[in-house]
C-alpha cells in the first residue's frame, strides 16, 4: 500500500467515527476542504461514492460500511503501537462518550462532575441515550467509548465489568390504602401501578414475575424516565416498583411507603461494556477504575439510606 492510501485510510477512519467532515478536519487538524480533497481521491481510487448527505449529517455507503469493519480496528492498534498514550488526568483534554439510561445519569453523573472537576478538568463526558437492543452496535461503530446498563453480549470483542445487581422496592404513599397493611399479592396485583417505560413496552419484570405466577396488573400510569416516578406516586394513589437505585434521594421522610413487592422480580445486572480494541486504552481505564470505585460508595451509602417499612 502507498503512503498516500495509508495517508486516505486515516482520513476516512475519522470520517466514519466523527460522521461529519468538519468534525474530521477539526480532529486532524486539517482544513474542510483539505479532508473533502481527501474524500473526492477516495471516491475515484476505490470507485465508489463512500458518503452521501443525510440532512446535516452524512452517511456512508454499504461499502464504506463494509471497508470500515475491516480496518478501523487495525488501524487503532497500529496508533497506538506508533503513539503509545501516556495519560494523565490533570492534563488530558479528552471527550469520552458514555451510553448510559437517566436511571444511571440521576445516580452517578453528580458524582463523576465533582471527580473531573477535581482530578480532571479538561476532560469532557457526553451522555448519549441507548437501549439494550443497540448497544453492540454502538460499540462496534465507535458511537460510543462505554455502555453502562443493563446490557449483555456474547461476542468475544465486547468486554464489560460487573457493577451491581438490579433489585426492586414498592413505593406509595404512606397513606395509601396498602400501607396500613402486609402487602398481599392479590391486593398488589389489584392495585394501579405505575410503569417506566423507556421502549414503550407496558411488559415489565414485573409483568413476567405476576405472569408465572397467574397474575396480572393493571397499568394505569406510564413514564419514561425514573425520576417522575416518586413525584408522581406521591400526588396519587398509585403504587410503583421500580429499582432500589430509582428511591434513595427519597428515601428519608414519612411521606413516602418503601416496602418489598409479594413476589420475586428479577432483574438485569447492571455493567459497563467497551469494544476489545480500547482495552489498552489507559485514559478509558482511568475511566472504568473511578466508575466503579463510586458506583461501590454509592450502594453502601443508598443501603444505608433506604428504610423498608
Amino acid at each position: 500500500m502507498r503512503p498516500q492510501e495509508l495517508n486516505l485510510l486515516v482520513i476516512f477512519d475519522t470520517i466514519m467515527t466523527e460522521k461529519s467532515v468538519s468534525r474530521a478536519a477539526e480532529q486532524l487538524s486539517m482544513t474542510q476542504p483539505a479532508v473533502s480533497n481527501a474524500v473526492a481521491k477516495m471516491r475515484v481510487l476505490w470507485k465508489d461514492e463512500l458518503f452521501f448527505k443525510s440532512g446535516r449529517n452524512i452517511k456512508p455507503t454499504t461499502y464504506a460500511n463494509n471497508l470500515w469493519s475491516q480496518i478501523k480496528d487495525p488501524l487503532f492498534g497500529l496508533n497506538r503501537a506508533i503513539k503509545p498514550e501516556n495519560f494523565d488526568p490533570t492534563i488530558a483534554k479528552r471527550t469520552f462518550k458514555i451510553a448510559v439510561s437517566s436511571l444511571i445519569v440521576d445516580l452517578i453523573w453528580g458524582d463523576l462532575i465533582l471527580l473531573l472537576e477535581k482530578e480532571a478538568p479538561l476532560i469532557d463526558l457526553h451522555a448519549i441515550p441507548y437501549t439494550i437492543i443497540n448497544t453492540e452496535r454502538m460499540l462496534e461503530d465507535a458511537d460510543v467509548d462505554l455502555v453502562i446498563g443493563a446490557s449483555h453480549s456474547n461476542k468475544e470483542h465486547i468486554l464489560s465489568r460487573y457493577l451491581y445487581d438490579t433489585d426492586y422496592l414498592c413505593v406509595m404513599r404512606s397513606d395509601h390504602e396498602l400501607a396500613k397493611s402486609n402487602l398481599s399479592l392479590e391486593k398488589y396485583a389489584g392495585a394501579n401501578h405505575m410503569l417506566v417505560s423507556l421502549s414503550g413496552d407496558i411488559f415489565g419484570p414485573v409483568d413476567k414475575a405476576l405472569r408465572q405466577n397467574g397474575y396480572k396488573r393493571r397499568i394505569a400510569i406510564t413514564v419514561n424516565n425514573f425520576s417522575s416516578v416518586i413525584p408522581l406516586v406521591l400526588q396519587s394513589r398509585l403504587i410503583a416498583t421500580i429499582p432500589t437505585s430509582a428511591i434513595y434521594k427519597y428515601a428519608i421522610g414519612e411521606a413516602l411507603k418503601i416496602t418489598r413487592p409479594p413476589i420475586e422480580v428479577k432483574g438485569n445486572p447492571i455493567s459497563m461494556l467497551w469494544h476489545k480494541r480500547q482495552n489498552s486504552d489507559p485514559g478509558l481505564n482511568w475511566l472504568l477504575d473511578n466508575i466503579k470505585k463510586l458506583f461501590s460508595k454509592k450502594w453502601d451509602i443508598i443501603e444505608k439510606e433506604i428504610k423498608i417499612l
